[in-house]
């Protein structure tokens, strides 16, 4: 079954031709995050065939069981992605990104990953709103929106940052009527919040501001009960110049604003080794620390 539903590879000598002239345009590092993410894909989907065509062969008796076969055919016996288990030799993990899923879950993320993915690299035109949690390396995405920026105004790239707003906009089908790209920035979408939830709507009507042209609402506010992690509206990545107060640590660039929270990202509720940057997220005036003690946090997806 699930070689009969694995994608086919993407053509990468087909997205590297088109690429090619695409490359010197002012969107040329989002379309070098395109090429590498179908790359990415392409080494996970071969990891993934091969070793169930092989696992097939030695069911068979084409084949010796090996080791990694053996390994194999026990994950997806107790519906686990190979590669979980730490002493498994069989591994799609290594080629995948950091989840906490399932397989089944895991396996419908990979196609709707895919679908995504493909409709980015047939025409290669950057998507008005990216959902950000389904590449490989978000974190180059990010880079590329510096990148376009520093260059379409003759900055150097070292003293770029991103800083993150949340838009009034809660679906993607919002942004694409809009038809346009943000100044100095793009629109991802997809995001969980861990710890707390975002004011929007009614809950926000005096809580509006607008970034370079884009509406923004919303700040921090206290959970719900029994909502654990709800999902983000979309949200503007903008980039843009570092000021001299705004203090570099490890993960990025901390910011001293008494109404803001520099809330860490992560790609799992894992967090640790799954981080992928900070956000600034708006909140009440001196309630940060607040925050930071609830270990509020972004996710890009949720464990079920």
């Amino acid at each position: 079954d699930l070689i009969n539903k694995c994608p086919h590879k993407f053509d990468l000598n087909s997205i590297a031709d088109r690429a090619k002239p695409l490359l010197t345009e002012s969107d040329g590092p989002f379309v070098v995050v395109a090429t590498q993410e179908a790359t990415r894909m392409n080494a996970l989907l071969s990891s993934i065939k091969e070793s169930l065509i092989e696992l097939k062969k030695g069911m068979n008796g084409q084949l010796n069981m090996s080791l990694p076969m053996e390994h194999l055919a026990e994950a997806l016996g107790i519906f686990q992605v190979p590669g979980r288990d730490p002493f498994h030799q069989a591994s799609w993990e290594k080629s995948a990104w950091p989840s906490k899923k399932g397989l089944s879950s895991w396996f419908s993320d990979l196609m709707a990953r895919n679908t995504e993915l493909r409709k980015w690299t047939d025409t290669l035109a950057t998507p008005f709103a990216l959902w950000l949690p389904g590449l490989f390396n978000p974190t180059a995405y990010l880079t590329a929106i510096k990148q376009v920026t520093a260059r379409s105004k003759g900055m150097p790239l070292d003293s770029m940052s991103v800083e993150t707003h949340v838009t009034k906009m809660l679906k993607v089908e919002e942004v694409n009527a809009l038809g346009k790209m943000p100044e100095d920035g793009a629109f991802v979408y997809g995001l969980f919040i861990e710890g707390a939830r975002w004011l929007s709507g009614e809950e926000a009507e005096e809580i509006q501001y607008n970034v370079s042209g884009t509406d923004c609402e919303g700040r921090l506010a206290e959970s719900k009960l029994k909502e654990l992690m709800p999902l983000m509206p979309v949200m503007y990545v903008k980039a843009r110049k570092v000021e001299p107060e705004w203090k570099p640590t490890a993960v990025g660039y901390i910011r001293s604003d008494a109404d803001c929270y520099t809330c860490p990202v992560y790609a799992t509720s894992a967090r640790g080794g799954t981080f992928v940057t900070v956000a600034t997220l708006k909140c009440e005036e001196g309630t940060a620390p607040k925050w930071v003690l609830a270990g509020v946090s972004l996710l890009m997806q949720r464990d079920d």
